[in-house]
C-alpha cells in the first residue's frame, strides 16, 4: 500500500497545519482545507518540507479528499497496532 512503513505514515502530520495526512495518488495530502498542501514521496522517503510541498487548488484538493485512501491515525493507531 505505502512505499514506507505504516507506523511512519500514522505518525506523519502536515508540518504547516499539524493535521493528519491522506495517502492518495502516490502523494501525502494534508487534510486541512486551509493549507491544501501535497507532499511528494521520493522512492520510499516522504519529503515533509513545506518549501518543497505544493499548494493544491481547492477543486483538486476536494477531488483528492473525495477519493478513497487512508488517513494517518496518529500515535494511538501505532500503539494499538503494537499492543
Amino acid at each position: 500500500m505505502f512505499p514506507f512503513d505504516q507506523d511512519l505514515f500514522d505518525l506523519l502530520v502536515c508540518p504547516e497545519a499539524r493535521t493528519p495526512l491522506k495517502w492518495v495518488e502516490g502523494r501525502l495530502i494534508s487534510i486541512d482545507p486551509a493549507t491544501r498542501r501535497a507532499y511528494r514521496v521520493d522512492g520510499d522517503i516522504p519529503v515533509m518540507l513545506v518549501d518543497e510541498s505544493t499548494v493544491l487548488p481547492e477543486p483538486e484538493w476536494q477531488r483528492l479528499m473525495a477519493l478513497p485512501g487512508p488517513v494517518g491515525g496518529g500515535p494511538a493507531a501505532v500503539r494499538a497496532r503494537h499492543a
